[in-house]
């Protein structure tokens, strides 16, 4: 008995330390990249977007970072099939946005279109996890505690992530890629990142933990 209960504890563990393993790459992979960008490698501190850091010195970071979320969104298990799909997308989208680097000026090749799609389908599937999946209880169970408040983080992080996600397209609807007078892209998926981070974090556990 008590040595299922090591067992049933020790994956716990992993799987809450998985969670923030991810949500602390969301978290900080802006902030590595801008400085990493600007202090190793004496380019801007800003670039148009997040993706465009593919075509600087940071490229190893920034394809690095995107393979290690999809490997751990391929191995997350949640509470039914529905996450099992869910993290499998999740990952698959991933990779495709750091296997195929968005165009580096002028109208979209085919891989940059790729990697548009990938992008939008990955931030989809974050804002799902959050909004729908981690917000899941027990059946027959209300959220009670420190779980409702965890809830309501899963909720905010998830209409953030959407909400960034149309204000970039709009942005890219009203203004050329080429517009040089204000990162808004990089901005607007630095705080998508900033929340998926967060949101992955309460769901490890972070912040918020259940007490014991």
């Amino acid at each position: 008995m008590i040595k299922l209960f090591n067992k049933y504890a020790n994956h716990t563990y992993s799987y809450m330390a998985l969670r923030k393993s991810v949500g602390w790459i969301g978290l900080l992979l802006p902030f590595v990249l801008m400085l990493g960008g600007t202090l190793i490698f004496k380019g801007k501190l800003v670039e148009s977007s997040v993706s465009y850091y593919y075509h600087t010195g940071m490229r190893d970071v920034f394809v690095g970072a995107l393979c290690a979320v999809a490997l751990f969104l391929f191995f997350y298990s949640g509470f039914d099939k529905w996450d099992d799909w869910a993290g499998n997308l999740g990952g698959l989208f991933a990779l495709g946005v750091a296997w195929f680097p968005t165009t580096k000026s002028g109208p979209e090749d085919w891989a940059g279109i790729v990697h548009l799609v990938c992008a939008i389908l990955f931030f989809l599937t974050l804002a799902s996890f959050s909004l729908l999946l981690f917000t899941k209880t027990v059946k027959g169970k209300r959220p009670r505690g420190r779980k409702k408040k965890r809830n309501l983080i899963y909720i905010v992080c998830g209409i953030i992530m959407l909400a960034c996600l149309v204000a970039i397209a709009i942005f890219k609807i009203w203004f050329s890629d080429d517009n040089p007078g204000f990162p808004f892209v990089f901005i607007g998926e630095a705080i998508a990142l900033i929340a998926f981070g967060v949101s992955w974090l309460t769901k490890g556990e972070a912040i918020y933990p259940d007490k014991i």
